[in-house]
């Protein structure tokens, strides 16, 4: 009786931890947080200094005693202490308006597609650790196929193509379970890393991170612009050692980031080569839909179009796909009973 009563107050959470930002959705509320899955920790007192937008301003600048950590990597927990405080500062920070006697809340969380077992209780231990009642863990691009309201529970094949920061996932979707895909560590973060990479082999330049997305964003492209663009790079000289500027084009930078927007196509289409005909045809007639980061990367739509010969679109707020998703099946529980994966933690103690 006290947990229904309380449970009322509860304010539960949709969650989608990506490589680079963490989004959570409260329900009745909607996306509350939408902040870089980054924190920083003072090693010294093992306490968190900031997390978000803050704690990625302080890559690459910090002194020794400050850690700055991306506890995520390819969508996967890479350091759980760290994402352990993470998770929980973002839960504290939704009821920072809230009583004492608030209910511990709900969860339902992204995850993608290759999740091990062992990852997947990674995930909710860090989860019922920072504070949750019940977690519930969902394949990412199911969770962003809700969040875009694809007609996902119907007797028709649906593709969903999702390109994050670490990680790219291509599913295709029936009647609510995920009948062929495919997934490749090759999106945003290495299309920075490929950045970073040209212009040390071409300008003997060493860049940040930041300073490489940043490019990727205002030049990349996957198709040639109508107008040439180009701005500056500032790093350091690998020869001199001293601080040099140089100018970046368009075309250079779509000449750095070729390999891995081909690789991500090759993957579409490997998706498709073995997906039933009947749900080929049903995509051919209904089209693919892009979520994730990026899918804005201008052009990509239109060069997987080209090579698929099927129309491609770019969902409406293609960044919160998931999050959206998660906070949509708080809101039907005999679906998400449906669709969620099976608890690793019970599975355990089973064992």
């Amino acid at each position: 009786m006290f947990k229904r009563f309380f449970g009322r107050f509860s304010k539960d959470v949709g969650l989608d931890l990506g490589s680079a930002h963490t989004r959570v959705y409260v329900r009745d509320k909607g996306i509350v947080v939408d902040e870089p899955s980054v924190v920083a920790l003072n090693i010294k007192t093992d306490q968190i200094i900031s997390v978000g937008h803050t704690a990625r301003d302080m890559i690459g600048k910090t002194p020794a005693h400050i850690l700055t950590s991306r506890p995520l990597n390819h969508g996967i927990i890479s350091d759980y202490e760290v994402a352990e405080k993470m998770i929980k500062y973002f839960i504290d920070k939704i009821h920072e308006d809230g009583v004492n006697l608030v209910a511990r809340p709900r969860i339902v969380i992204g995850a993608p597609l290759e999740i091990t077992e062992v990852e997947r209780k990674a995930i909710e231990d860090a989860s019922y650790a920072a504070g949750a009642s019940v977690v519930h863990v969902i394949e990412a691009p199911m969770a962003a196929a809700f969040g875009v309201r694809l007609p996902v529970e119907e007797a028709i094949g649906t593709m969903i193509v999702s390109v994050g920061a670490g990680i790219t996932e291509i599913a295709v979707i029936s009647l609510g379970g995920i009948v062929t895909w495919r997934s490749l560590p090759i999106a945003g973060d290495e299309m920075d890393h490929n950045v970073v990479q040209y212009c040390r082999e071409a300008f003997n330049l060493l860049i940040g991170d930041r300073q490489a997305e940043l490019v990727k964003i205002k030049l990349g492209s996957a198709e040639p612009l109508d107008a040439a663009e180009q701005m500056s790079v500032r790093g350091r000289d690998l020869i001199t050692g001293l601080p040099r500027e140089v100018m970046i084009t368009d075309s250079q930078v779509r000449e750095a980031i070729h390999r891995s927007i081909k690789a991500i196509i090759d993957s579409v289409k490997a998706a498709l080569e073995v997906t039933p005909p009947e749900l080929v045809a049903d995509i051919h007639e209904r089209g693919i839909v892009m979520v994730g980061g990026g899918s804005q990367l201008r052009g990509l739509d239109r060069a997987i179009a080209k090579a698929a010969e099927i129309p491609v679109r770019v969902a409406d707020d293609p960044t919160t796909a998931v999050v959206r998703g998660t906070g949509l099946l708080l809101e039907h529980p005999a679906v998400l009973k449906e669709v969620e994966l099976p608890s690793a933690r019970v599975q355990d103690k089973v064992g």
